[in-house]
């Protein structure tokens, strides 16, 4: 049994089934994703579109592709085709991309919307105030090409796990506002993604129905930069 393989196991023995595991693939070959893959993992999420591109048709066609990172609204189009969900939605006019991008080709495109919840500004994402405003806009009801499936955050990087409960339990709250006040009657609005590595425990704790996991999988990074 490989590192790997065992590391998905172990995933597997802690975290609940109806909670999604995104294996995190940045800077990840592809064979070494193909033996998650062959472990049973279908969903991967990568945070840059060139860097999905190169892999994306080396992998089985059945992957899951999640985009998980810093989206820029001139490379939409290029993954509206075939991802699966974009995690990362940060704005208005990287929404209405997405839609006017996904309508060229007749497809709705899975969203979630990322809320700013740590006290990092270099994090991207709505404030509360942001997300309502778009929601309750007519602009946003007009989005026929999008489906909003739920939230995304990320926890500020600390040690402090006060800090990380404090932010997952109010991402988790904003999602029941969102739901009761604007999606009750949308039974694709029911995710939050929240947690990594290092913090899932604390968000499988605080409610999220995914986690995004990188370095417990595939083992540490090879640094890019």
């Amino acid at each position: 049994m490989t590192a790997i393989s065992k590391n998905i196991d172990f995933l597997n023995s802690r975290i609940p089934p109806a909670v999604r595991i995104v294996a995190v693939s940045k800077t990840i070959s592809a064979d070494n994703i193909l033996e998650a893959y062959n472990c049973g993992m279908r969903c991967f999420g990568e945070n840059r579109v060139h860097e999905l591109l190169n892999k994306k048709d080396l992998l089985p066609p059945d992957i899951e592709w999640h985009l998980i990172g810093h989206l820029q609204r001139n490379k939409v189009k290029y993954i509206v085709p075939f991802i699966c969900m974009i995690q990362s939605v940060d704005s208005w006019k990287l929404l209405a991309t997405i839609n006017s991008e996904a309508l060229k080709i007749s497809r709705v495109v899975d969203c979630l919307l990322q809320i700013h919840i740590a006290k990092e500004e270099t994090k991207f994402g709505f404030s509360i105030v942001e997300l309502e405003e778009m929601i309750g806009s007519a602009e946003f009801a007009d989005l026929k090409n999008v489906r909003i499936c739920g939230l995304m955050g990320m926890a500020t990087f600390t040690s402090d796990e006060g800090q990380i409960h404090k932010e997952f339990s109010a991402l988790a709250g904003c999602f029941i506002s969102m739901k009761t006040g604007y999606f009750s009657s949308c039974r694709h609005f029911k995710e939050i993604s929240m947690g990594m590595s290092g913090d899932y425990e604390i968000a499988l704790q605080e409610g999220s129905t995914i986690i995004r996991i990188g370095s417990l999988i595939f083992g540490g990074r090879i640094n890019t930069q």
